[in-house]
């Protein structure tokens, strides 16, 4: 018995400092994060609980991402493409099986704020190179990105600063308050940096919506007016010198006006587009999807003696619910949207936990309108593990779960 509680002891240590490495690499590498995310199913297993993960499975935040899953392995077998398609769909859905899993685990843990830690503290060695990249015109990929790209970095700023901010007013009211200001200038850091480098129209819509729903929280509707308005006096004080935001922001509504099928690609435009034939083969198979894996086979053939914008093939159609609907039709829309709410309802408590939680379900509901978040590799890890370990802390904040 000795021996036995040794290895559970030792593994679940194990797990927990790869969660650590797991949350660490996020920023970084997508290599490395699916390796990590391996390495910790594995030490995970010796230390799973069966009682305690049906218990998990059972409630709506851990079942209906494992419903989903299922729902896209099913839609395998409908699917009229090559089973290489298919298996390359259903890749974009097995890691919500995850999510379940990390509940299980961290609502037994007390490590969630190492994951914390390690997460924020590789996003602020981010920052820092973001911005050294920025000034002294270091070689990446783009200016301020040294990896990876724009969208997921203003993607993991958006939650950093977020989160930040909730910690800097639970530390302005515990006295803190030179730590209070040292973190309030770190957020906005953050969002200066999405700002002036990591410029996503995305994350243009969803800081403000967030600060609304964080000033809300703590202050009322005053605190939401007064966080919009700080947000809008932040935005019209970079305007005249961040050119990347003007340029963002100058030429959507102009790629709007001017969209036609048949016109030169724009960023919007091709949104545009993508949305239009979605809706299309939406129509043609609605209630359970053309199956999974389908998407790329669907616009190829849609593209025939096309020109302009309507001759793009596209992997994925730039909406979260749209790539789930062409797939696994509105019978997946709907479990997605389940999904989506049973995550915010776990978050609806006044944890930092929970506040944690829900900037992520958040950030994701907003940012999947423009992109599907949840089927890239970055942003659906980022959902996974957010979700995963946040709510797994406020199942075990709520004294029902062992």
């Amino acid at each position: 018995m000795k021996l036995i509680t040794a290895d559970y002891k030792h593994f679940a240590r194990l797990a927990d400092a790869l969660a650590v490495a797991l949350a660490v690499s996020l920023p970084w590498s997508t290599s490395a994060t699916g390796i990590i995310a391996v390495l910790w199913l594995l030490a995970l297993v010796p230390t799973l609980d069966l009682p305690s993960l049906r218990r998990v499975v059972v409630i709506p935040a851990g079942g209906l991402p494992v419903l989903f899953v299922m729902l896209g392995a099913a839609g395998m077998l409908w699917a009229d493409v090559p089973w290489a398609e298919r298996f390359d769909g259903i890749t974009s859905f097995i890691k919500f099986l995850f999510i379940p899993l990390l509940l299980h685990r961290f609502c037994r843990s007390d490590s969630a704020r190492y994951v914390l830690i390690g997460f924020f503290g590789s996003c602020v060695a981010l920052l820092a190179a973001s911005w050294s990249f920025f000034a002294f015109g270091l070689s990446s990929k783009s200016a301020g990105i040294p990896v990876k790209d724009y969208i997921s970095q203003s993607a993991m700023f958006t939650i950093c600063a977020l989160v930040i901010l909730q910690f800097a007013h639970d530390k302005w009211h515990s006295g803190h308050r030179r730590l209070s200001l040292v973190l309030i200038t770190l957020a906005v850091i953050f969002l200066i940096n999405v700002f002036y480098i990591a410029t996503s129209r995305t994350y243009l819509v969803a800081i403000p919506v967030l600060l609304v729903v964080f000033g809300y929280r703590v202050y009322g509707w005053k605190g939401a007016i007064g966080l919009f308005a700080g947000f809008l006096v932040l935005a019209v004080a970079a305007w005249p010198s961040a050119t990347f935001l003007r340029l963002r922001v100058g030429s959507f509504f102009d790629e709007i006006r001017l969209y036609q099928p048949t016109a030169s690609p724009t960023p919007a435009g091709e949104r545009l587009e993508y949305w239009r034939k979605s809706v299309g083969f939406m129509r043609e198979a609605p209630v359970f999807g053309h199956g999974t894996g389908s998407i790329r086979d669907l616009f190829r053939h849609s593209v025939a003696g096309q020109s302009g914008m309507a001759a793009e093939i596209a992997a994925n159609p730039h909406n979260q619910t749209l790539a789930v609907g062409i797939q696994i039709g509105l019978v997946g829309i709907a479990v997605l949207v389940a999904m989506w709410f049973a995550h915010l309802s776990l978050f609806r408590s006044g944890s930092f936990a929970a506040w944690v939680g829900l900037v992520v379900v958040s950030q994701n509901i907003i940012g999947s309108l423009f992109n599907s978040h949840l089927f890239d590799f970055t942003h659906g890890w980022l959902y996974v593990v957010g979700v995963g370990i946040a709510g797994g802390t406020v199942l075990k904040e709520s004294g029902a779960w062992p």
